[in-house]
């Protein structure tokens, strides 16, 4: 059964509500522009990698890098009054970091995102977004989405912010296990962590940062890791200060001017502050870990670098992998009662909500406003969030870049809809 949400258009429907939309969220609020604006979440409720807030873990980037600060100190959503909210601001001094818990900043994200219960509708599935053509015009379009009930609805908007965060990316040997049991994407690693609680053996497939997280806990847990990955050691993040400049606001604009291969280029030469990098001081815990098992001569633990699986499948209650050494090209067949897959995401948008939406749209490389570009017909804007690296640069999918995205497009949203608008004075006016 479907039914409609909304009579009127509103002015703008988010699909997701991580910390990208959130932020947009703060900024409309805080900039008043009196936007009607509502959000689909397909959580029952708020969660920020929910399944990685392990014991220990704790931010990769400073908390002055909030949903916020950047782009207003003063606000009252900034993590420094979130802990003024909760009592524990000179505490949190006395911790002497710039780098809270994972769990505290996911709390901090779940206080600001409370405020805006009312304009946000969990559990909300998004399927498509197709456009309402009127006389030869989109004016608004359909937003489809189905509840945990099965209950379809539609949301009827005249722009759409998609911001669905990154999808799980499965490596293609483990295609035919889709859904298994004891496979698990690091997304899912805490919710499915009671299946490895009796395990003898686990494989972890990659060799960044969640992997080194994994590895950890599994090892407190008593549990024998092989840590496979095609990459040749475990490398440091590079967080050193000039460096950190890429996550500047300013060098949005500096990257989406440049050439495309020089674009390319960029995220290549920068590729060492995210992808397939660990912190240093898990390394150094890393490494400890398996000379400790050379001091007591112990071969629980087994680290497999430049090591490809070329097939996996499962076998009497097992998982059997068909692993490449890339240096002699020999095999090895190894049997563990798990595999957990850290093996990144992908950062694109789903095909479902741009494929009804192809006739309307030039292109899907946004403008640097964060809009796709639109047919002349189309009066809708489409924007992305967390899904625009190859134009806007390597901060695109992380929090560095929240505020100032945020009231980027808030500000476009003004503009559109005041254009949006404009045809309508007119003829009122005659």
């Amino acid at each position: 059964m479907t039914s409609s949400q909304t009579a009127e258009p509103l002015d703008c429907v988010g699909i997701g509500f991580g910390p990208s939309n959130l932020a947009l969220a703060i900024a409309m609020q805080e900039a008043g522009n009196g936007l009607s604006c509502h959000f689909l979440e397909r959580h029952p409720d708020f969660v920020w990698h929910g399944d990685m807030l392990l014991d220990g873990s704790r931010m990769q980037i400073c908390f002055l890098k909030d949903l916020v600060s950047m782009r207003k100190p003063t606000s009252p959503f900034s993590f420094l009054n979130y802990l003024h909210e909760h009592g524990r601001f000179e505490d949190f001094i006395n911790t002497r970091t710039f780098y809270p818990s994972r769990r505290e900043f996911n709390d901090y994200l779940r206080w600001a995102a409370g405020h805006f219960d009312a304009q946000c509708s969990y559990g909300q599935e998004v399927l498509a977004i197709e456009p309402e053509w009127d006389h030869g015009r989109v004016r608004h379009v359909r937003v489809h989405a189905r509840d945990q009930h099965g209950q379809e609805r539609y949301w009827l908007a005249r722009n759409v912010v998609i911001a669905t965060g990154g999808q799980p990316c499965v490596p293609d040997a483990f295609a035919g296990l889709n859904g298994h049991a004891q496979v698990i994407h690091s997304s899912r690693y805490l919710s499915a962590a009671d299946r490895l609680g009796k395990a003898e053996r686990v494989a972890v497939v990659g060799f960044g940062q969640s992997a080194a997280e994994i590895f950890l806990d599994l090892h407190g847990k008593g549990v024998a890791v092989d840590l496979i990955a095609r990459a040749s050691t475990l490398r440091p993040a590079d967080s050193s200060s000039f460096v950190n400049e890429i996550f500047n606001a300013d060098y949005t604009d500096y990257f989406f001017h440049r050439p495309l291969e020089e674009r390319r280029q960029l995220v290549g030469d920068f590729s060492s502050t995210n992808y397939s990098v660990v912190d240093n001081d898990l390394i150094e815990e890393i490494f400890d870990t398996f000379y400790q098992q050379k001091v007591m001569k112990d071969e629980r633990h087994r680290l497999s670098p430049r090591h490809e699986v070329l097939a996996a499948r499962a076998q009497d209650g097992q998982l059997q992998l068909d692993l490449r050494n890339l240096d002699d090209g020999s095999h090895d067949m190894r049997r563990f009662d798990g595999v957990v897959l850290a093996t990144g995401y992908r950062h694109t948008p789903s095909a479902a909500f741009l494929d009804a939406m192809a006739p309307c749209l030039e292109s899907l490389a946004p403008a640097r406003d964060y809009r796709l570009p639109a047919t002349p017909l189309c009066d809708v804007g489409i924007y992305l969030q967390g899904c625009c690296e190859a134009t806007h640069g390597l901060s695109d999918s992380l929090l560095s870049v929240l505020p100032a995205r945020a009231e980027e497009i808030a500000v476009s949203l003004r503009q559109t809809s005041a254009e949006q608008a404009a045809p309508a004075v007119a003829c009122a006016a005659e």
